[in-house]
């Protein structure tokens, strides 16, 4: 009974990044994505806090100035793809086979929807 050997040692099997090829990538940008928002969030509840009770035309002229729409589309953009790699790696672990891959493009698609309103509203405030 011949046995085939293998020359690839346990390392480079790790190397290869898990199962999908992109693991430590994705954990990465996971963890950069979580610093920066560190930074961001702060930032928006300062900004956007400072607006809450104002008359309709103070607030719609205290968003209109770019640092704030810069602040509150910075905090959008990064806050959503944070969620969408989160929402994606807790879908990857509980849920299997073509339900887990229709629930990711779903809650990919979703994400981006959300972002793109976001966005098109702080650029209808800002501009």
């Amino acid at each position: 009974m011949s046995r085939s050997t293998s020359y690839v040692t346990s390392r480079k099997m790790a190397e290869n990044l898990g199962a999908s090829g992109d693991g430590t990538q994705h954990h990465w940008h996971n963890i950069v994505s979580s610093i920066a928002l560190i930074v961001l969030v702060p930032l928006f509840i300062f900004t956007f806090g400072s607006v809450l009770g104002r008359p309709y035309e103070e607030a719609l002229a205290a968003l209109s100035h770019p640092f704030v729409a810069l602040v509150i589309a910075l905090t959008l953009l990064v806050g959503l793809y944070h969620f969408r790699l989160g929402v994606q790696v807790v879908l990857e672990d509980y849920a299997h086979g073509t339900p887990r891959r229709v629930m990711i493009i779903a809650a990919i698609c979703v994400t981006y929807a959300i972002l793109a309103i976001g966005l098109f509203a702080v650029a209808r405030i800002a501009l």
